[in-house]
């Protein structure tokens, strides 16, 4: 991994996606997000590469390329580990483990995923405003849509990590955005416009200038609408969320051979069908016991 200097304190480990970091003195350091599984090694070396211990985690929300390391780093080196509520109890069990991954089997998480599950040391508060943690304060912006209790974290530095709030301007491109709620998402984006920081950090994969970042959100905010529009203009007839999703695979050309992989497709479309219901541009009905969704006439 490069670790790169973003402010003062504030630096960026950059690797499959950006782990932020704070560096408390030249030995001890917040971690923003712990990262994925596979990144384990890398990560403890490029911190021990710079005399780095982690001594804390502030986790930005409970998704596995997020914290899958951070029960590790509590057990190795202590390190305290904070999290919002909601999403200690989504890695409290398999169980609450399978709320998020949603389409997989309860088999299929506890063998990828069973690393996240961990009982956080401190909870994040439910407001928004500063949180002292491990010897820093940090600001905390609440951002629920991605995830229910998604934050985003201001470091001492008015450096922002937006974490999964925000795509960077090179993933502008997705073509199935994931978010919980797109609707709360899309309300959470309008919040970090009037943050007014140097910088933003988004965890996949840029970092933002702040005087760039509302056209930046707006662009975000575009990609979800687009999307919306997109997979609306599939429904040219009642069809079922597979028969969408299928349509919307072929639309967007995500052939795969991997049913783990079509299984989040099918999750992330149907999360664009439940805000096309939620804004009134789809109707839903039943046939023989099965759902299918039409488009509202005046939409």
């Amino acid at each position: 991994m490069e670790l790169t200097q973003v402010k003062g304190n504030t630096w960026v480990l950059e690797g499959v996606e950006y782990i932020p970091l704070y560096k408390l003195d030249d030995k001890r350091c917040i971690l923003l997000d712990s990262g994925l599984l596979q990144e384990r090694e890398e990560l403890e070396e490029t911190l021990s590469t710079a005399g780095l211990r982690p001594v804390g985690v502030l986790c930005s929300h409970a998704h596995v390329d997020h914290c899958a390391n951070s029960a590790y780093l509590q057990k190795k080196y202590g390190a305290k580990v904070a999290l919002t509520f909601p999403e200690a109890g989504m890695c409290s069990s398999l169980l609450t483990l399978k709320c998020y991954f949603l389409t997989l089997s309860p088999g299929t998480v506890e063998r990828e995923s069973s690393c996240m599950i961990h009982t956080p040391d401190i909870y994040i508060p439910p407001t928004d405003g500063p949180f002292s943690f491990c010897g820093a304060e940090f600001g905390i912006v609440h951002t629920p849509g991605h995830s229910s209790g998604h934050v985003c974290t201001v470091t001492p530095d008015n450096v922002c990590y937006t974490a999964d709030a925000l795509l960077s301007a090179e993933l502008l491109t997705a073509k199935l955005p994931y978010n919980l709620s797109q609707a709360m998402a899309i309300e959470s984006r309008e919040k970090l416009r009037g943050l007014d920081c140097e910088a933003y950090i988004m965890a996949h994969r840029g970092v933002c200038p702040g005087e760039e970042i509302g056209g930046l959100i707006d662009a975000n905010q575009d990609l979800v609408r687009r999307r919306a529009e997109e997979i609306l203009a599939l429904v040219d007839r009642p069809m079922t969320a597979s028969q969408i999703d299928e349509a919307a695979c072929v639309l967007y050309q995500l052939f795969t051979h991997k049913p783990r992989r079509s299984l989040r497709f099918e999750r992330n479309v149907r999360f664009f069908i439940e805000y096309l219901v939620d804004t009134g541009r789809l109707d839903e009905g039943c046939q023989n016991g099965a759902t299918y969704y039409q488009r509202r006439e005046n939409s």
